[in-house]
């Protein structure tokens, strides 16, 4: 009788625990009010370098500093707001010969899990396994990440907010004509392969 106690309620510590580790996994969203979160891209042809920027992130990633392998959400751009400096440019690129933003207005990255996980301190290297979408096509893809847990900075970085934060960074490479962008067009002045660097924060507030 009283071992079946003991095994009881060890069942049951175990059990608790495992809903305590389950629901650690704080959701973070990339809808940054700060407004800075942005991504930048480059395109170097022999004749011409390219080089922009968007800002408009949103998304949740869902992540569990105890089992950083588990992270998965979605990253989504708004196409709208990719800038390059040139105002002639910038409209070709909107238009529908190369981004067509009118019918794609967003690119989108999936997260499904991280592997090759490396943790030092409160960075964490990895690569991400997931899907990027861009002008309705989606690819499978394996990218490098960078993740930086800060909790309890919210407030540093956005006053009078309390919670953690979550950074991610990337660079890794696409190519345009996998997803239909004018391919084989005017490569002379427009490289088919595309540089993007993420630098983006996530929030958790408590």
């Amino acid at each position: 009788m009283k071992n079946n106690i003991i095994k009881t309620t060890v069942s049951l510590i175990a059990i608790a625990s495992l809903g305590v580790a389950a629901t650690h996994a704080e959701s973070f969203d990339f809808k940054d009010p700060k407004g800075v979160n942005n991504v930048a891209f480059s395109m170097d042809a022999p004749l011409e370098y390219i080089s922009g920027t968007a800002n408009g992130i949103s998304g949740t990633v869902n992540f569990d500093a105890a089992h950083p392998e588990k992270t998965s959400g979605e990253i989504v751009l708004d196409t709208n707001t990719l800038m390059v400096a040139n105002s002639m440019m910038k409209d070709h690129m909107l238009g529908g010969h190369w981004m067509d933003v009118e019918n794609h207005s967003t690119i989108t990255f999936t997260t499904e899990k991280l592997i090759n996980v490396s943790s030092k301190g409160s960075k964490i290297t990895a690569d991400a396994v997931g899907s990027i979408t861009v002008k309705g096509t989606t690819k499978e893809i394996e990218v490098p990440v960078t993740l930086t847990y800060l909790p309890g900075k919210l407030g540093a970085r956005n006053q009078g907010m309390e919670g953690d934060i979550l950074v991610v960074r990337s660079e890794f490479t696409i190519l345009r004509s996998e997803f239909g962008i004018n391919a084989g067009q005017n490569e002379d002045k427009v490289s088919d392969e595309v540089n993007l660097k993420l630098s983006i924060a996530g929030y958790h507030a408590k």
